[in-house]
């Protein structure tokens, strides 16, 4: 048993001097009961991060910034047969992106790191000589072909799987019998006694009778990693962590590592189940959505507070729902007595609605305005590169007015690059054949707008043109005002529908409007 313990343990480091090293960060990190605010989001990186994953780190940093406490990423690893290559950069970079990046992680490093299960093995084992010692836990011989076979049996008779606690019962002489032949057993933490009722933050009084209805639960696997039941208690305790906002799965499971960290003799962190986040049907978010990964979002032009919002705004937690929320708002009404048991369901639907208002909030900023206008030209060169006729269609200053101007109007900075906005980057191809189908005074209604332009002293601004416009049609028998703005669209842009003409002309500016006009006369 001894020699067992030993290999579980890091190499070239004592079990003594382990301790030692755990007890300053213990100390370090103040887990007494009045302790700062330390939560943790703790993803396991097989898969990339999604909407149901950006929820639950949302509401852990809302709460710890709420109360001036430390927000902390740990990946959990442990099960090396899933990991997605390129997973756990993912998960970092997306919250990142999201706005609501971690105080400690693996690539901003902390005090309790390290933040990977995987190079945290020698704590696992730690703890499992320390259950093994009381007699909370014991070793297990039995192969995965037995395993299986109870599980089999089990679902034939309609059973819940669960297992028979065989290896509890064996003698110290049977255990070094079998540790001869097998040196590698896992550990199991034996379910005994009355599990310990908890008071949820959100689902309030609970009690789960796990020992009447498992068998006792693997905590340490035959390689040595730990399973998320023993890892999850050790990772909590050393890393400080206070409070535990998760999903509302995990709620049953609560009891057994309540059960875990009597065992153990650590005082255990304050919980709170977060209600799944669902889509609006009912159903569950599922990886194989593809539009449920933020690299998604990022790339199709959401903007991050417009996911914070609605992934908010379909839930609980504030005294009221409302769009248009900031992170910063967000964190001021937070208020985690008001998270309600009810799933969350996600209408993403609304989303291009949401992302439009918080994308006219930038906007509005000078700051955050020109550093869209950065965006929207590389954008534009993306979408039209060697299209472009004239590269002035990049000047800032033009852009920044497209952007003015079409504000409110857009959902997304990639809608303005879209074929319904191609005529304020590219010169259209209009036919004379095309304009003349709508009005056989062509060459009358260009030159009065070539007069209009060219006239001493006028403002182009909107207001101005549309009274302009207006007397473009004065005199023209037989010519309705509706046909002439038809035929001044098609002219400018190329298609029957888009925003008014005098905020096309004023969009283009004089000198654009004046050579495509020019361009109808002369075809």
């Amino acid at each position: 048993m001894a020699v067992f313990l030993k290999r579980l343990l890091h190499p070239g480091r004592s079990p003594a001097a382990l301790g030692r090293l755990m007890g300053r960060r213990e100390a370090s990190l103040g887990t007494d009961p009045g302790a700062a605010v330390r939560v943790r989001f703790a993803p396991s990186p097989t898969g990339f991060l999604h909407l149901g994953g950006l929820r639950t780190a949302l509401y852990n940093y809302i709460f710890a910034k709420k109360h001036q406490g430390s927000f902390i990423l740990r990946l959990e690893d442990t099960d090396q047969t899933r990991l997605v290559p390129g997973a756990a950069e993912n998960i970092e970079d997306m919250l990142e992106w999201a706005g609501v990046p971690p105080d400690e992680s693996p690539r901003r490093g902390g005090p309790a790191g390290p933040y990977l299960q995987s190079q945290r093995l020698a704590l696992y084992a730690q703890a499992a000589e320390a259950l093994l010692k009381s007699g909370a836990a014991y070793l297990c011989f039995c192969s995965p072909q037995r395993l299986e076979l109870l599980k089999k049996e089990a679902l034939r008779n309609r059973q819940t799987p669960r297992y028979d606690n065989r290896c509890r019962s064996l003698s110290q002489a049977q255990v070094a019998q079998k540790l001869a032949t097998d040196p590698k057993p896992a550990i199991r933490f034996r379910l005994d006694g009355e599990a310990p009722a908890f008071q949820d933050l959100v689902y309030g009084w609970n009690r789960h009778e796990v020992a009447s209805v498992e068998g006792d639960p693997v905590i340490l696997k035959s390689d040595g990693f730990p399973t998320y039941h023993l890892a999850s208690v050790v990772d909590d305790h050393h890393m400080g962590i206070s409070h535990v906002l998760r999903g509302s799965e995990w709620l049953v499971s609560t009891s057994k590592h309540l059960l875990l960290y009597q065992a153990l003799g650590w005082q255990p962190p304050h919980f709170a189940h977060l209600p799944l986040l669902l889509n609006k049907d009912g159903s569950k978010l599922s990886k194989r959505q593809g539009d449920i990964f933020l690299e998604h979002f990022a790339a199709t032009g959401f903007l991050p507070d417009a996911l914070l919002d609605i992934i908010t705004n379909c839930g609980s937690g504030f005294a009221e729902n409302q769009m248009g929320r900031t992170l910063p708002e967000l964190i001021a009404q937070f208020d985690l007595s008001r998270v309600t048991c009810h799933s969350a369901l996600l209408d993403l639907e609304k989303l291009p609605e949401f992302n439009r208002l918080h994308l006219r909030r930038l906007v509005g900023d000078e700051t955050q305005r020109c550093q869209l206008v950065g965006q929207l030209q590389a954008l534009v060169e993306e979408a039209f590169g060697s299209q472009l006729q004239d590269r002035e269609v990049l000047d800032p200053a033009y852009v920044e007015r497209i952007i003015l101007l079409r504000q409110g109007h857009i959902c997304r900075l990639q809608d303005l690059v879209s074929p319904a906005y191609s005529y304020l980057w590219t010169r259209p191809a209009v036919g004379r054949a095309q304009l003349g189908a709508i009005s056989e005074k062509v060459d009358i209604i260009a030159k009065r707008v070539l007069g209009l332009l060219e006239g001493p002293g006028t403002n182009l601004t909107q207001d101005v043109l549309n009274g302009e416009l207006k007397k473009l049609s004065d005199g023209l028998e037989g010519i309705k005002h509706s046909n002439v703005m038809k035929l001044l669209r098609v002219a400018l842009s190329g298609q029957q529908q888009g925003p008014p003409v005098a905020e096309m002309m004023v969009s283009l500016g004089p000198k654009e409007v004046r050579e495509r006009i020019q361009k109808v006369l002369c075809s």
